[in-house]
């Protein structure tokens, strides 16, 4: 028995005393570590020249969120994303990832991040197994490059192309490819340009789906003019126009914000004896309805607009039940992604 082993032994408090420090270390840790935002800008401006690119940006990013970026053409959401990947500094500001500044610490910074870039510059004579070796390499890594190349393969859905030259794969599969590379490191963020531009249909429901799958793991950050795609992977929204945040925030809230009027979907069974579209139009909330095509031959389906923040749901409702309509469904129907952006975007 070691003498270590024994004077703790003979000392019971000690052992009990240095449980106590360590358990409280642990909490300390632990609460540090979640209060560190993994990507935190504030008031971060970028100019080229004497254009503003970016001005006074200030937003945070929690671990494990999965946030959208969304905007026009020369809105900022390309530079802002140059700046956060340390591609550029900024002008002003100060810009964290990963707790560590990206200009003071860009190294380090840099470290924590996983990119996939709209054009993935890959090396179109390797094979898939070949450029993940090299892509770790580069990274840094010493140990355990071949057990993680055929974790991120596995992952991604490469295993029958791992000894396929990169050359010979079809568009969707290059992509896998660049996102295998992005992961090889084990980054805790990932930051994705555009990432199912150019691929086929088949290949983008795959392609988001994999994104998805990467999402509890990692910080996700997306970029794409594809508003449904932001809509199914992401829980948060931050639309950039003009160099400045106009809105952020989850799709549904935002929705329920900028909703003028309120539209809603009911399905009921008709009595014959009352026109329901003349009906609803005769009620002075009602803006519009109109029929909605449905394969069920049971019910029938309108889509009403009605007057905002009046309680129309339960007047339609109670409108519907004082007429002997019998009522299948009514349920709101927020505003689309691609409403929503239109809104915070037009002049």
């Amino acid at each position: 028995m070691s003498l270590l082993r024994l004077f703790y032994q003979n000392n019971p408090t000690i052992v009990e005393y240095n449980n106590l420090i360590g358990y409280h270390f642990h909490l300390v840790v632990q609460a540090h570590t979640i209060l560190i935002k993994m990507i935190k800008i504030s008031n971060m401006s970028k100019y080229y020249g004497d254009y503003p690119a970016v001005l006074d940006v200030s937003f945070s990013i929690e671990k494990g969120e999965t946030v959208g970026l969304l905007g026009p053409n020369g809105a900022g959401k390309s530079t802002t994303m140059k700046v956060m990947t340390g591609y550029t500094p900024p002008t002003n500001g100060k810009v964290t990832v990963g707790g560590y500044d990206i200009v003071d610490k860009s190294f380090e910074a840099r470290k924590q991040i996983g990119y996939l870039p709209e054009n993935v510059p890959l090396y179109l004579d390797m094979t898939v197994k070949e450029y993940l070796h090299f892509m770790a390499s580069i990274r840094g890594m010493k140990e355990g490059i071949s057990k993680r190349a055929d974790e991120v393969i596995d992952i991604t859905g490469l295993e029958t192309y791992r000894d396929v030259i990169i050359g010979k794969l079809s568009k969707g599969y290059r992509q896998r490819t660049g996102i295998a590379q992005s992961i090889i490191h084990k980054p805790k963020i990932l930051i994705m340009d555009e990432p199912t531009i150019g691929i086929d249909p088949v290949q983008v429901v795959e392609t988001r789906k994999l994104i998805q799958s990467l999402g509890g793991e990692h910080t996700l950050i997306l970029s794409s003019h594809i508003l449904p795609e932001v809509t199914t992977i992401c829980k948060r929204v931050l639309v950039i126009h003009d160099g400045k945040i106009v809105a952020d925030d989850t799709p549904n809230n935002l929705s329920n914000r900028l909703q003028s009027t309120q539209v809603c979907e009911v399905s009921i069974t008709e009595n014959n004896d009352v026109n329901f579209i003349n009906l609803l139009r005769g009620q002075d909330y009602v803006v519009d309805v109109r029929s909605k095509f449905d394969n069920n031959n049971e019910h029938k389906s309108y889509i009403i607009e009605t007057s905002s923040n009046i309680g129309a749901e339960e007047k339609i409702a109670k409108l519907i039940v004082d007429n002997n309509i019998g009522l299948h469904k009514l349920n709101s129907l927020p505003l689309t992604l691609e409403e929503i952006f239109l809104q915070l975007t037009s002049e």
